[in-house]
């Protein structure tokens, strides 16, 4: 039987398995990893699965060398490390891009244009990124973007242990329908949104009617294209920045070929039952959940150049 101290005066070296063969050694780390915020109590000896990767978490954030391994190196720094110290390493983690572990998945695809446009990624457990990407099937195939149709994807994504999750993936519109390209509710043309990324939404109702339901109103200015020639594109479209109330909201179960008048311009999910498992997870947001009040970043991509530059294999 060994302490953590004793461990460290050894210069011997465990790997997980032999870490759990010493109850003495494996309950010191438990407590020093409890203390440190990455395992839940109680200290109880057994070094299975889960104590196992709160201390390969804590060798990752501590840039220890060898994973899974206990040496010298990790033991000092388990002896030495206090709470501030590792939440400050964690979050240095956590902003290394570099750290992400990219795929050809449809997930890695959209994070890697995303890092190519240099946009904002949020890789902390628990940090959802929204992304929009326009005249896009739910496998990650292009279609022929027609207009008044539910044809893009509405898509939150996590970096879990540095690869990107899709944990939701929705029919929706990033455009309007026919009837306000036809019928604009300003005089400049129908709002499309600027493929883009902006921070510019809260957790808040939407409707004019009651009852009002959980949606993502927007905050901030944002900048779209304005319609003028009511051609349905953003080719030649002026550019408006602004507050112009582009929600993102449901459209009551619309069918898919028919937008209706469900979109001036906000992003739109289609169904009820997708926009309440997407508000459902955004607000499961760390962030949110810390202050809520927080303020979401959307990301709108055009599937067609997402394909162009990260085409599958």
């Amino acid at each position: 039987m060994s302490s953590i101290y004793e461990f460290f005066e050894s210069g011997e070296k465990y790997d997980l398995t032999q870490i759990a063969a010493d109850k003495e050694l494996a309950e010191d780390i438990q407590i020093i990893l409890i203390w440190l915020r990455l395992l839940d109590p109680p200290v109880d000896g057994k070094f299975g699965p889960i104590s196992s990767e709160a201390f390969k978490k804590f060798q990752r954030y501590m840039d220890c060398p060898s994973e899974g391994i206990l040496d010298t190196e990790t033991a000092k720094k388990l002896i030495e490390t206090d709470p501030n110290e590792l939440s400050e390493a964690e979050s240095k983690y956590f902003e290394d891009k570099s750290k992400l572990r990219l795929s050809n998945s449809l997930a890695s695809r959209i994070v890697s244009y995303m890092l190519l446009k240099d946009y904002d990624i949020y890789t902390r457990p628990g940090e959802y990124n929204i992304v929009y990407v326009e005249g896009m099937n739910a496998d990650g195939t292009e279609n022929s973007d027609a207009p008044n149709r539910f044809n893009d994807r509405r898509m939150v994504i996590e970096i879990c242990d540095g690869v990107p999750v899709i944990v939701g993936n929705w029919e929706a519109t990033t455009e309007p329908g026919t009837y306000y390209t036809r019928y604009p509710m300003r005089r400049e043309g129908a709002a499309r949104i600027q493929f883009n990324q902006f921070k510019a939404w809260q957790v808040g109702r939407h409707g004019r009617r009651y009852p009002q339901y959980p949606a993502l109103r927007q905050v901030r200015p944002i900048t779209v294209h304005r319609d003028f020639n009511r051609d349905g594109t953003r080719t030649n479209d002026k550019l408006h920045t602004g507050w112009f109330g582009i929600n993102q909201h449901h459209a009551n179960n619309a069918p898919r070929h028919d937008i209706g008048r469900w979109s001036a311009g906000c992003l739109v999910g289609r169904t009820v039952a997708s926009h309440n498992e997407f508000m459902k997870i955004v607000m499961q947001d760390r962030r949110y959940k810390l202050n809520n009040k927080y303020i979401f970043s959307t990301t709108i991509i055009p599937g067609d150049d997402l394909l162009d530059k990260f085409p599958m294999i």
